[in-house]
């Protein structure tokens, strides 16, 4: 069955053809390809709607957001003479009547956007804003943090299961694999039955979902949205590259030095090249390990010589690409080491150089592995004991540093381990908040771990000097970031999986800068390419078979949030 907030951007346009007066034009439009306003009967001009822009024919959408009087533009050098399709984002509106735009060199266009309350407000939701809306205490509420993997939270609340079949689901949802969608599932192999719970009694959780779908069947839920974006939030670019293939799951993105951009699938045996230019993307298939397992690739990485590595998470094993031969070299985990539930989910190989090792994990049985790539084996280091707990830790973000030592990132609680590279000295750092869940980050220049804290919708960063972790809290609820990511300007960058909502802290101030996407985009790795100024922010929409660009415009952007 397939997913239904995609709909949540209407695409329909009302606009006045080109007029001889631009309504309420600045200075720097006068450069602009389209510019406008959007307004409504009941608010008037609309600051924070994300306006998109597609080209008849293309595979490019081009996006910008209106001001404080509801003013907005697409420069010239975004949008090339043609004729476009015009889509809205503001929940709870929609435009009042399809229409397109032609686009002339040379001539600026001119576009008074009118909105009108949306027929149907629950198909714009985004997650956070269904967990705003339906009733439950947020304890309950936490259950679902582990349920927009694979679909979004509206097909939760749009069911219609008693009890006792959301407990059946609640079964059938653990034996499948992390790379499934609605259209397709993937069955892991032996396809036993894991407790994902969490902690939760399954019945009372299903009896209070079976509620739910009453409260929403019988039309008794009043939906709550979050605010529009303001101010600085407002001056952005986002630039949405549709790929080819309909079911492509881009997990993670990164940027070469060339500007070339790459993507994993999550669902699928591929690496993907886009060129931003022209919006083309080559697939370049992984060979197969495992027939008959589950497909999927996770954390994408440039090494040193920015050859690429991948893990093929159920096809036991990792990965490296050269781009320059265009070819893959594999490397399985040895067979005495695999199950059926054997996940290589994470690589970590932006340090080898330093001693010729990379690193990688095995999620089923929380083992650590270590690949020496000259010779090719790999060296099991096996669990390791949380001091004075009576278990192991279990990682799943494992980022190294610059000197190739391995931090792991418990998803499952609120502890960070370290493994020193020479010594195999195994230390672990606890966070300030409980039930923090750590889950993926990134390193600074200063040698500082920057890391999502899912449990605790905040961002975390430890200092191994002076072993201290500091946190900052997201404003937004249900935030839930799953990457952090710090630029050259002292900026720390997160996405959100629920909101679809970009947040940029600056750490000196506490000050959050969140920019609003242009449609649901279940956000996964994050990535920043500093060589551009003001700093490029890189996304996939896992669930929306598309790579996003988003770069910030306000004037000195660098230092616009201090």
């Amino acid at each position: 069955m397939p997913k239904l907030t995609l709909r949540a951007i209407v695409p329909a346009l009302a606009l006045v053809a080109l007029s001889a007066v631009p309504v309420a034009v600045r200075a720097n439009d006068m450069a602009a390809a389209l510019s406008g306003q959007v307004t409504s009967a009941k608010e008037g001009p609309m600051e924070g709607v994300v306006i998109g822009a597609k080209k008849e024919g293309s595979t490019i959408t081009v996006n910008v957001t209106s001001d404080e009087k509801g003013r907005f533009s697409f420069p010239t050098s975004k949008l090339s003479p043609g004729r476009y399709a015009i889509k809205v984002r503001a929940a709870g509106y929609e435009l009042d009547a399809p229409k397109s735009i032609e686009i002339s060199g040379g001539k600026p266009a001119t576009a008074n956007l009118k909105l009108r309350p949306a027929k149907d407000i629950s198909v714009q939701l985004s997650d956070a804003e269904w967990l705003l809306s339906i009733p439950g205490t947020d304890a309950q509420k936490n259950f679902l943090l582990g349920c927009n993997g694979c679909h979004t939270i509206e097909r939760i609340v749009k069911g219609n299961h008693s009890s006792d079949e959301w407990v059946q689901i609640f079964r059938r949802m653990s034996m499948y694999a992390p790379g499934s969608q609605p259209v397709r599932p993937q069955m892991t192999v032996g396809a036993i039955q894991r407790d994902r719970t969490r902690g939760f009694d399954p019945k009372v959780i299903a009896d209070w979902l079976a509620s739910v779908n009453v409260a929403y069947n019988q039309k008794k839920i009043a939906y709550k949205t979050l605010p529009r974006p303001k101010g600085a939030a407002t001056k952005v670019i986002v630039t949405e590259y549709d790929l080819p293939r309909p079911i492509a799951m881009p997990h993670d993105v990164v940027v070469d030095s060339s500007g070339a951009v790459w993507y994993s699938d999550f669902g699928d045996q591929f690496i993907g090249k886009l060129d931003p230019k022209t919006g083309n993307v080559t697939d370049f298939p992984i060979p197969v390990l495992k027939k008959g397992f589950p497909m999927g690739t996770l954390d994408l990485q440039l090494d040193k010589d920015e050859n690429l590595w991948v893990s093929l998470m159920y096809q036991g094993g990792i990965a490296k690409f050269d781009r320059k031969a265009e070819k893959f070299q594999v490397y399985p985990i040895p067979k005495e080491w695999q199950g059926d539930h054997t996940q290589q989910s994470m690589v970590s190989a932006s340090s080898s150089h330093v001693d010729g090792k990379v690193w990688t994990n095995n999620q089923d049985t929380h083992a650590i592995y270590r690949l020496d790539i000259a010779s090719g084996q790999f060296e099991n280091l096996g669990e390791f004991p949380i001091p004075g707990a009576n278990r192991t830790i279990n990682a799943y973000g494992i980022p190294s540093d610059a000197q190739n030592n391995l931090y792991l990132l418990e998803f499952g609680a609120n502890n960070i381990g370290r493994i020193d590279a020479k010594t195999k000295e195994f230390k672990v750092y606890s966070t300030v908040t409980a039930g923090s869940r750590p889950r993926r980050g990134r390193f600074d220049e200063q040698g500082r771990l920057w890391f999502a804290e899912y449990g605790a919708n905040g961002i975390g960063m430890l200092d191994p000097k002076t072993e201290k972790i500091q946190e900052w809290k997201l404003a937004t609820p249900w935030s839930a970031p799953y990457h952090v990511v710090p630029d050259k300007n002292g900026d720390v960058w997160a996405g959100s999986m629920w909101t679809d909502r970009v947040a940029r802290l600056n750490p000196k101030t506490g000050n959050v800068t969140e920019y609003l996407l242009p449609r649901e985009t279940n956000i996964r790795r994050v990535f920043i390419d500093n060589s551009t100024t003001p700093v490029t922010f890189w996304v996939g929409s896992n669930h929306g078979a598309s790579v996003l660009k988003l770069e910030p415009q306000e004037r000195n952007a660098e230092t616009a949030s201090r």
